[in-house]
C-alpha cells in the first residue's frame, strides 16, 4: 500500500469509514451535461444525500463555494469538458489544487481517458497534480477510464486493469474506474492496483438491481466502495438509494436486503 502523510490520512478519514470503504456521489455533471435532473437545486440534492449517510460528494469549484456540505467529505473536481465541444474526451484542468484546498476540500479528483488522442496531456496533468497533492497533503482521486479509438470496450478487464494501474503508477491515492461485470474479473483489477479502487456508476441504469448488483460484486472482489452519480441523484429517492449503497458497502448487506431498505426509505 502507498505510504501516506499525516495530512492525507486525516483527510481520507473524512471520506473513508473505519472499514476502509466509501460511498461517494459525484455531481460534477453540470459542466459536462448541463443542469440535468437532480442537479438543478444542488443544496436540495446534497441534503437528501446527507440523510442517506453519503460519505463524500464530488463537485466543481463553483458549487463547492455555494453549497453547505456539513460533515460530508468534499472532493473538488479539477478537470472538465462539455458534451458540446469538439472532443468531449479531452479533459482540461479548470481548478488548481491550492484553490480546492482554500475551498475546504478533503480531496481533489481528475478525469483521465486512457486511449484518447489527448491522453498524453491528461497524463501530464495527473503527474503534476499528484506532486502538488503530495506537497499539500491532499488526497487525489483519479477517475481512470479506458476510452478512445483503440478501446473496443470500456469494461474489458484487461483495459480497466491497465487504466487503474496507470493512475496508481502516477501517484493517485484512490482509483475510480468501471466495474468489469463479475467478481472474478474485477478481482484482477483490484489485485493489480496498489491503492483503493472504487467503481463508477456510468450512464443511468435500467434498474436499481443492476446498480446494487454491481456494487455488491465490486465489494466481494475487494473493491473499496462506489462513486455513483446519475443512478443516485436522478433516482426518485436519492436518500433511499444512498442508504442502499451504504448498506452493501459498509454493512455487508445483500442485494435483496439493500432493495428492501430502499423500499422502506422515503
Amino acid at each position: 500500500m502507498k505510504e501516506l502523510g499525516s495530512g492525507k490520512k486525516k483527510r481520507l478519514s473524512r471520506i473513508f469509514k473505519g472499514d476502509g470503504r466509501t460511498v461517494i456521489i459525484p455531481m460534477d455533471h453540470g459542466v459536462s451535461l448541463g443542469p440535468v435532473q437532480g442537479l438543478v437545486n444542488m443544496q436540495e440534492t446534497v441534503d437528501k444525500l446527507a440523510k442517506g449517510d453519503v460519505d463524500a460528494i464530488v463537485v466543481h469549484k463553483g458549487i463547492a463555494r455555494t453549497v453547505n456540505t456539513g460533515s460530508i467529505g468534499l472532493i473538488v473536481h479539477l478537470s472538465a469538458s462539455t458534451r458540446l465541444g469538439p472532443d468531449p474526451n479531452r479533459k482540461v484542468k479548470v481548478c488548481s489544487v491550492e484553490e480546492a484546498l482554500r475551498l475546504g476540500a478533503d480531496a481533489v479528483s481528475l478525469h483521465i481517458n486512457v486511449g484518447a488522442p489527448s491522453e498524453h496531456e491528461m497524463l501530464m496533468k495527473l503527474g503534476d497534480v499528484a506532486d502538488e497533492c503530495d506537497s499539500l497533503g491532499l488526497p487525489l482521486l483519479a477517475m481512470m477510464y479506458p476510452r478512445g479509438p483503440s478501446v473496443s470496450s470500456e469494461y474489458d478487464p484487461e483495459m480497466v486493469a491497465f487504466a487503474a494501474r496507470i493512475g496508481a503508477e502516477l501517484g493517485a491515492d484512490i482509483i475510480k474506474t468501471n466495474y468489469t461485470g463479475s467478481v472474478e474479473t474485477f478481482q484482477r483489477v483490484v489485485r493489480s492496483c496498489p491503492v483503493p479502487v472504487i467503481i463508477a456508476g456510468g450512464p443511468k441504469a435500467k434498474t436499481e438491481r443492476d446498480v446494487l448488483e454491481a456494487t455488491y460484486g465490486s465489494i466481494k472482489a475487494g473493491g473499496a466502495g462506489v462513486s455513483i452519480g446519475r443512478n443516485v441523484f436522478q433516482h426518485d429517492n436519492p436518500t433511499g438509494m444512498t442508504k442502499a449503497l451504504s448498506a452493501i458497502v459498509h454493512r455487508g448487506a445483500t442485494v435483496e436486503e439493500a432493495l428492501k431498505l430502499l423500499g422502506e426509505t422515503s
